[in-house]
């Protein structure tokens, strides 16, 4: 039984794709799940409440309370007891309401409140799924984490042609199962991780910095912490947040500190990818007080950081893993290769500024994965969270390089 004592809650909206959540409801219940069901008040005038419940041996929750005897059903508990949410079908209204937080009902509440992991099936017909405001509210939901499902293409309830049935109960299942299988992949490892840029002081209100945001770094700790891995997070100066309870952050502002931090903890550590954009030198002197505007040039020495990398590939044990970055603007692979070569990395990722797309800011990067046996992988550009799957799923579960 693939999904043995999870906790589902199943959403359902006013589709008339809503007869397949009846055939979903029971395939997820085979599977060893335990599911509680959600319907929008439009949910069930295309399916009755009374199958559902038979189906998952559940009452159905579709108001705030129930009419006979004023239970309350809390969306609160609901979003603590689950381990997944999904709603299949999905309407347009019901995505808008859910990009846009109109909390209205009792399961786009339960969404809001979710603190597990929420898939997303849509259901509609081809134009309204073309539309470029559902375009929009599907790119919001996946920025937030969702987890889009695409819909099919075939012959709609208009008997039009084209893209927007909903998946079929069979294919959502392994999408499900998937996504539980996958969540177990790093359990119980320990990854150390490093985000963002550091800033070297020059005085009390200028420093030397680069244009890091942590994005990618923090991908990849969620991505980590999603697998089960058990994340220590070392984060420079950014405006970014940790969702995922398994991510232990450590805020740190300069290259000395981030170097204390990582050297302070690698040791317990079966791997560690470096993914922030570490200053090389800072100023040899820190003033301390404001430098005044005078009519001479300002001349500020500076002196070599200690090298992260270089330190924790001095460090490494067998066993462990060591993961770097190399962000090139000429001769990207040979730096790259020569970088990982110096500091005894197991991969380095290696994207180029001269790629639209990657690098600093965006939310999108494109890279590319060299091991020590030569080779290189090679991939488009795509969103960080989807990047950082790949580098996750290629230095870890690459063939060429086992992780146990």
């Amino acid at each position: 039984m693939t999904l043995k004592d999870k906790h589902i809650v199943l959403g359902i909206t006013g589709s008339i794709a809503a007869y397949k959540a009846a055939s979903l409801a029971r395939l997820l219940i085979k599977a060893g799940a335990e599911v509680q069901i959600v319907i929008t008040p439009s949910g069930k005038e295309f399916i009755t409440p009374v199958t559902l419940s038979a189906l998952t041996g559940k009452p159905v929750v579709s108001e705030f309370f129930t009419a006979n005897d004023g239970t309350w059903h809390s969306h609160v508990d609901l979003g603590q007891w689950a381990d997944l949410m999904l709603i299949a079908p999905a309407t347009a209204a019901t995505l808008g309401k859910m990009a846009n937080g109109i909390a209205d009902n009792m399961l786009i509440t339960t969404y809001l409140s979710m603190k597990a992991p929420v898939m997303i099936a849509p259901a509609m017909d081809l134009d309204m799924f073309a539309h470029p405001s559902t375009t929009r509210n599907i790119e919001m939901l996946r920025s937030y984490g969702n987890i889009i499902i695409e819909p099919a293409a075939g012959e709609l309830a208009s008997h039009l042609i084209g893209k927007g049935r909903m998946e079929e109960p069979e294919k959502i299942l392994e999408v499900v199962e998937a996504f539980f299988a996958k969540k177990e992949t790093l359990d119980k490892k320990k990854i150390l991780i490093t985000a963002g840029p550091t800033y070297e002081k020059i005085d009390p209100v200028r420093f030397i910095g680069n244009y890091s945001s942590g994005k990618m770094g923090f991908a990849l700790a969620e991505e980590c912490a999603g697998r089960g891995a058990e994340v220590t997070l070392v984060a420079g100066p950014v405006a970014l947040k940790v969702n995922h309870p398994n991510i232990k952050r450590i805020d740190v502002e300069s290259a000395e500190q981030m170097y204390n931090a990582s050297v302070g903890v690698f040791g317990d550590m079966d791997a560690a990818i470096l993914c922030a954009a570490v200053a090389d030198f800072r100023p040899a002197e820190q003033y301390t007080q404001k430098v005044k505007r005078g009519e001479d040039d300002l001349t500020i020495a500076l002196t070599p950081n200690k090298d992260i990398a270089a330190s924790l590939g001095k460090m490494k044990k067998g066993g462990q893993m060591l993961v770097g970055f190399a962000l090139e603007t000429n001769d990207e692979e040979a730096n790259a290769l020569r970088k990982m070569e110096k500091k005894n990395l197991d991969y380095i990722v290696l994207n180029s500024l001269n790629d639209a797309g990657a690098g600093f800011q965006h939310d999108t990067n494109k890279i590319s994965i060299l091991n020590r046996n030569g080779e290189r992988k090679d991939f488009p550009l795509k969103s960080k969270k989807e990047v950082a799957s790949d580098i996750i799923e290629e230095v870890f579960f690459s063939l060429l390089r086992p992780f146990k």
